[in-house]
Formats: structure tokens, sequence, C-alpha cells
């Protein structure tokens, strides 16, 4: 198996066609999101099923972790948002999880789907906007008027203010999409070169310097792998910060 271009690995297709009131089918991409969240739960089982009071390197890890996002949470929210912190905990590790499946030979990057990435940053966007409203009534809109601005040029500012809450939805959205999408491409392209370059005479001499980039990349997207995960969940946080505190 092989792909014959480099998007062709971020084609959706569909597996088994199940309709009923709804569309339930499954597709790649439902499956890979399956996937995605076994290892989560698989993840927090390996966990909490052997936890000891001397931790192993494994559960280490998973504490420091837990211990990173927990502060990155506390200091973007000013603890306002300890609330939501399982839910940022949970996304961090279905879009880490879903970045690295795709970082597998022949599989489906879920994070590189725009319709993936929108409904996520859409419904939490929305979420926040719900939160601003529920928490400070009609004075979520003071996060719309800086303080302190000339009177003559608040108009503008308040249009300006509104259309970067709005697009705040497609920035988080695209942002994930991209970077996924580029690295896996850049991934693919540079193997199949590689593949192509040591079927040649002295083929495996030619393929080296193709190779050595592709692990040099693959390394790379592993890093921001983690990275995309964790500048995803530091937007949400600043964003439902804006919720608890809408004043300039």
């Amino acid at each position: 198996m092989q792909f014959l271009s480099p998007l062709e690995s971020f084609e959706v297709l569909l597996y088994l066609p199940l309709e009923f009131f709804f569309d339930l089918s499954i597709s790649n991409s439902v499956l890979y999101m399956g996937i995605a969240f076994l290892l989560l739960t698989l993840f927090f089982y390996l966990n909490t099923a052997r936890s000891l009071l001397v931790p192993t390197n494994y559960q280490l890890v998973v504490e420091q972790l837990y211990k990173f996002l927990l502060s990155m949470v506390k200091e973007q929210t000013h603890n306002s948002a300890l609330p939501f912190f399982p839910l940022f905990l949970l996304i961090f590790l279905f879009i880490l999880f879903s970045n690295l499946l795709g970082l597998l030979p022949f599989a489906f990057t879920t994070t590189a789907q725009f319709a993936i990435t929108f409904a996520l940053a859409l419904s939490f966007n929305l979420g926040f906007l719900f939160l601003g409203f529920a928490t400070n009534g009609v004075g979520f809109l003071k996060l719309f008027v800086p303080s302190g601005a000339p009177l003559f040029l608040l108009p503008l500012i308040v249009i300006i203010e509104v259309v970067s809450y709005l697009i705040r939805t497609f920035s988080l959205s695209i942002r994930l999409f991209a970077n996924m999408m580029a690295g896996h491409t850049l991934l693919h392209i540079l193997s199949t070169f590689s593949i192509k370059l040591s079927k040649l005479k002295f083929g495996f001499l030619l393929g080296l310097l193709p190779f050595a980039l592709v692990l040099a990349v693959f390394a790379l997207e592993f890093g921001i792998a983690l990275i995309q995960a964790y500048v995803f969940v530091i937007l949400l946080s600043i964003y439902s910060n804006d919720s608890y505190h809408p004043g300039h």
C-alpha cells in the first residue's frame, strides 16, 4: 500500500455506512478518533489502577504532566477555570494522541481535518460565550469596550474587538489543522523521495540524505504534536479567563 499523492492520506474514507435517524457511518476519521479515546482511557487506567506511594517512572511522567497543565490553567485563569480543568486535560490528551497517531505510516490524522478542529474550537468558544454571560450578565460586554479608550474611536474599537472575538474559532482551529497537515505532507514527500532514490543505481547512498531528513522531520513533528496540543489548551485557558474577567 502506498499513497500516490501527499494529500491522499488526509482523505476521509467510508468503511461502514450506517444511517438510522441520523448518520452513524464508520469512516477512517471516526475509527482514529475511537482509537485516540481508547489510548486516552488506557493512559488513565494504567496510572490509576496501579498507583503507588513511591511512583513508577510511568506514574511519575503522568503526575508531572498533570501538575504542569494544572499550574498552567491556574496561572492563565487565576484559579477561576479550575472546575473545567478535567475537560482541558481531556482535550489536551485527545489532541496529543490524535497528533501522534498521524505519525504512524499510512495512518489517518484526525487533527489534520479542518471539520474536526473547527468543531472543537467552535464548541469551546460558544461555551465560553455562554459562561461569560452566565457569570457576568450584561457586564460581559465590557470585554469589547477597553477602558480608557477615546470616545471618538470607541465605535471602531468595539467593532475590532467583536471581530477579534469571533475569529478566535478560526484562528484556533486553523492553527492546529494547518500545522498537522503541513508537517505530515512534508514527511510523505521526503519519504517518497527517499524510497524512489533507493531504487536507482547507488540508490542506497543517494537515499541517505533524504532519509536523514525524514528522521529529522519526524522528530520535529513529534515535538510539534506536543506543542500544538499545549498551545490549543493554553489558548482555551486564556479565552476562558475572559469569560470570568471581561474587563480590560
